[in-house]
């Protein structure tokens, strides 16, 4: 059936833990289901997924909550980087080992205190807490990049923005609000692969958003459906939800790649045209979602440690995409190939067309500020170091090649000798 509800707003969310993530241990198992090699059988195996998922919850078999089993030197620890959380050096994998895998819960909770949104919202902290524990959770942890972790990164960076002075002096709590609660749910129960792949393999989701930002679709109306059940925001008025799962929404579709060119489009008519006008609500929401979306793809403008974990595990998600669609005998999605999509030349790729063109502008919006200019300078020297890896891969290659022709030349000279 539909797993989606309509509340009184009138928005449909689903209900959680409707669509089970893609299990890549239950796709690989062949010694239960034999060699994998056609789409009927992949949408077998998906379809055997959601009912196998489906009857754990009938039975009641829920994950548990996330106990805080830290001793006192890690909780002081993980405090003391609380402190810093604005600063853009912020290492949110170290944040997340000192706090027991909970860096998204822990964050939150302190945001949410920082901005006196507690405060200002009325808001209930078991409530707030149990709501964001949820999230956590709807994040895959098999997901070497679409994780908690990746969550509590982009939030963190999202605070960071929402400091900048020429968008901190406009914003209300609300507007503060929706940034920091879209950039913790923006990827909520993403399975691990792609939306091309979801539609070539006529997953569910793909059906029931119609092959149109199938993810983050589904990202929202995860996030309503949580909103609800947590009733987080229960005892706020009617008209007053309404707007907020709207604008929740209109955030985290922003987030859809494909979208890119629209957003930078707008933006660059907005900069070049100087009528930006950041007491006008609409205004500041669309300021709100260029922030998501620097956000969601600021890993390249990070210290190259923290940028390169981040490049890793995005391309191991990428290639286990390729491998599964290599096993099924689908087209290998593109920078999937592990064979031929090399890590620098992927990081190269995203840089240039992608998050400089964004950041470039992000940079004239804000004035050029000592984060702006940071983020650029990082951007820059972390993709003069993939340039380096890459030429240092493509001298490898032509050395081993070349090895193996002389080998070959050697071989036929040989045989010539032996030639009577």
């Amino acid at each position: 059936g539909d797993a989606r509800v309509r509340g009184q707003t009138g928005v449909l969310s689903e209900r959680r833990g409707s669509y089970p993530f893609i299990d890549f241990r239950l796709l690989n198992n062949t010694t239960l289901s034999g060699e994998i090699g056609t789409k009927k059988k992949v949408k077998r195996l998906l379809s055997f997924q959601r009912y196998f998922h489906a009857s754990r919850l009938l039975r009641g078999i829920v994950p548990q909550a996330s106990l805080y089993l830290l001793d006192e030197d890690y909780l002081g620890q993980a405090r003391h980087m609380l402190s810093k959380v604005g600063m853009w050096d912020f290492d949110i994998f170290l944040f997340d080992r000192l706090t027991n895998g909970n860096s998204l819960v822990t964050l939150l909770c302190h945001l949410f205190n920082v901005h006196g949104l507690i405060h200002h919202f009325q808001l209930d902290m078991v409530t707030l807490h149990r709501f964001l524990v949820m999230v956590q959770e709807d994040y895959h942890s098999q997901n070497p990049y679409h994780n908690a972790v990746h969550a509590a990164d982009v939030t963190q960076a999202m605070h960071c923005y929402l400091r900048e002075p020429k968008l901190a002096n406009f914003l209300t709590p609300s507007d503060v609000m929706l940034g920091l609660l879209a950039a913790a749910a923006h990827d909520v129960d993403h399975p691990g692969v792609n939306q091309p792949f979801l539609i070539k393999t006529k997953h569910h989701l793909a059906s029931l958003y119609q092959n149109v930002s199938v993810l983050e679709n589904h990202h929202w109306r995860s996030t309503i459906g949580m909103l609800r059940e947590s009733r987080l925001l229960a005892h706020l008025p009617k008209e007053v939800t309404q707007d907020i799962e709207q604008q929740l929404g209109s955030l985290i579709l922003a987030t859809d790649i494909n979208r890119q060119n629209e957003f930078l489009i707008r933006l660059k008519s907005h900069l070049d045209n100087q009528d930006l006008r950041l007491e006008d609500a609409q205004d500041r929401h669309f300021m709100l979602q260029i922030a998501l979306k620097c956000a969601d793809i600021c890993n390249p403008c990070r210290l190259w440690d923290l940028s390169k974990q981040w490049s890793e595990r995005v391309c191991e998600e990428f290639y286990r995409q390729g491998d599964l669609e290599q096993k099924f005998e689908l087209e290998i999605s593109p920078l999937c190939n592990q064979q031929k999509d090399t890590i620098p030349s992927i990081q190269i790729g995203f840089m240039t067309y992608i998050v400089e063109p964004l950041f470039e502008r992000w940079a004239q919006f804000t004035g050029d500020t000592p984060l702006s200019e940071n983020m650029l300078n990082h951007l820059r020297r972390n993709k003069a170091k993939w340039r380096s890896l890459l030429h240092k891969q493509h001298s490898s290659s032509r050395s081993n090649d070349h090895s193996g022709q002389v080998t070959g030349s050697q071989e036929q000279t040989l045989n010539e000798e032996e030639t009577p």
